[in-house]
């Protein structure tokens, strides 16, 4: 029965995660549209979010010492690489399509599995990453010489591929007893990838002023620190605090099922909200996207670290994506980052 309610929870709170990364794009799109750089948007969530975890920072400032190379590397692939990537590529191109491109991510480690670190993979592997990049076809329509902007597709692939790097890092830092805690690997590598923004993204040489108007969502002017504070506390901390918890009470295949949500969740808002409509073979090709990223993560060697897409980077939102964000490790849990999604 104990069982049953923490499952219960754990899917609960997968759900929870998956709408708050999947809201991300949609709400920094229109500050964006309004005059905001993305760099900027990416900077004020990353910022704004290591903010509020700076007490869970603080409780795991061993890491510093004890795990200075993992929380460098999390900071700059994972968090400031994926996010970065992601918002750029929703400026130039519709919110649903690139974050199913940086589902790719879960397909690309699978390459990196097998040509990198020379480890077997499974025909199951194969077949999924074959689908993922089949369905990415459909999704840019490449029939008709690439139906969307070249750059923010390659700015897409390209918070795909940090997801790849978070993926692996993720997979070293839940290794051994001396494991580092996600939570703490969560903080630190909002704060690294702060930094690394607020050096490329120079803040100071915004146009703040947006945030004292609007931006217009759905054809309504909503105040633009409304959707900052969206992106910051439900889109960012919300989502990859749930996720880490959903993780922690769900298998890695289960968590990675209920994530694969945020894709959809990200595309059913920007279509009713933004107005970005995909047509009937970019939707098709979306939810092939998703099965082959599925099929290739839940094939992954277990002792190449499996991923669970609990978004992007991460993805980054996914990250993760948003991110995409996601979640690497076992059922105990481990990183969660959006999709990269952060």
């Amino acid at each position: 029965m104990h069982a049953s309610r923490e499952r219960n929870a754990g899917l609960a709170l997968a759900l929870a995660s998956a709408f708050a990364f999947g809201g991300s794009g949609v709400a920094a799109k229109p500050l964006i549209e309004a005059g905001l750089d993305p760099l900027h948007t990416v900077w004020l969530r990353v910022a704004g979010a290591a903010l509020v975890m700076l007490p869970i920072a603080w409780r795991h400032r061993d890491l510093l010492t004890r795990r200075p190379a993992l929380l460098a590397g999390f900071g700059m692939l994972a968090v400031a690489g994926v996010q970065a990537c992601y918002f750029a590529a929703i400026s130039r191109i519709p919110v649903g399509v690139a974050l199913l491109i940086e589902y790719l991510g879960p397909a690309l480690l699978l390459l990196w599995v097998r040509f990198v670190q020379r480890r077997p993979v499974t025909r199951a592997a194969v077949v999924g990453v074959v689908l993922a990049v089949g369905g990415l076809a459909c999704v840019v329509e490449v029939w008709s010489g690439l139906g969307f902007d070249p750059i923010g597709v390659l700015l897409a692939l390209g918070a795909a591929c940090c997801q790849v790097g978070y993926f692996v890092l993720a997979g070293h830092g839940a290794d051994g007893d001396d494991a580092a805690d996600p939570l703490g690997v969560i903080a630190y590598g909002l704060l690294i990838g702060a930094l690394v923004l607020t050096a490329v993204a120079r803040p100071w040489e915004a146009d703040w002023r947006v945030l004292g108007g609007g931006a217009e969502v759905a054809g309504t002017a909503v105040p633009a620190v409304l959707l900052v504070g969206w992106i910051v506390l439900v889109a960012t901390v919300v989502a990859y605090v749930t996720g880490v918890v959903s993780v922690r009470r769900l298998s890695p295949q289960v968590a990675g099922v209920v994530a694969s949500l945020e894709a959809v969740v990200a595309t059913v808002l920007a279509w009713v909200l933004l107005r970005e409509h995909l047509s009937a073979p970019q939707i098709v090709g979306g939810v092939v996207v998703l099965v082959g990223a599925f099929i290739a993560q839940s094939s992954t060697p277990v002792a190449a670290s499996t991923p669970v897409a609990a978004s992007g980077p991460v993805a980054a939102s996914g990250p993760v994506a948003g991110g995409a964000g996601v979640v690497t490790g076992a059922a105990e849990g481990d990183l969660a980052a959006e999709r990269a999604t952060v």
